[in-house]
């Protein structure tokens, strides 16, 4: 089983005033659950984690969008520094509407066979999109598959699914910041907070 930093439902935070929120998120937020600096360390663990499960070959990587693409970013730039890997993104969306994956570039994907694929995820609510995700990539046949993502949420919702890599596990709580947004707002926010109720009104489409 993935070994993982537990955020507690009870989990108290940090008060806004001890970090750099941009001013216009102040009134938005209810506290800092995850500080940027932590982000980073817990990424940096995990790269080291993958290296050694899956080092010594071609890495392919694959980045779930949109949310995503910080944290890959960011694991990337440590598993370069760990390992020279070469890595390919291949850009994914969610349709919410119908709940299922569409792969952009998709054409790219008959190149996986044989290989070490890495999928990395900012986050993992149900489970059901990554689910799909990987009965989609096993017709292509590749070596070995993998899945890392910065957060899972402890929620009923869920289908059972677990990452073989994990950041964080959160309570299901709404969650912004560290490019995990609400209708586009709050990318630029570093650290990773829960939403206000206020807030969930205010930049309701």
């Amino acid at each position: 089983m993935a070994s993982f930093l537990e955020i507690a439902d009870d989990e108290k935070g940090y008060d806004l005033e001890h970090f750099c929120v941009p001013r216009h998120y102040e009134n938005d937020l209810e506290k800092v659950i995850i500080p940027h600096g932590l982000i980073m360390d817990r990424t940096e663990r995990l790269a080291r984690d993958i290296i050694q499960d899956m080092g010594g070959h071609h890495i392919v990587a694959l980045c779930v969008l949109k949310g995503g693409y910080k944290f890959f970013a960011d694991l990337l730039d440590y598993i370069k520094a760990l390992n020279q890997n070469s890595d390919k993104s291949v850009p994914l969306t969610n349709d919410k509407s119908t709940n299922s994956v569409k792969v952009i570039g998709g054409d790219e994907l008959s190149s996986l066979s044989g290989k070490n694929v890495l999928i990395v995820e900012d986050i993992v609510e149900t489970g059901r999109t990554m689910q799909t995700l990987l009965s989609l990539l096993s017709e292509c046949n590749p070596k070995m598959v993998k899945v890392v993502s910065l957060l899972v949420k402890r929620t009923p919702r869920s289908s059972g699914y677990r990452p073989d890599y994990i950041g964080f596990e959160v309570p299901d709580s709404f969650l912004v910041g560290y490019a995990l947004d609400y209708n586009e707002y709050f990318r630029d926010l570093s650290h990773i907070c829960i939403l206000n109720d206020q807030a969930k009104e205010k930049y309701k489409v």
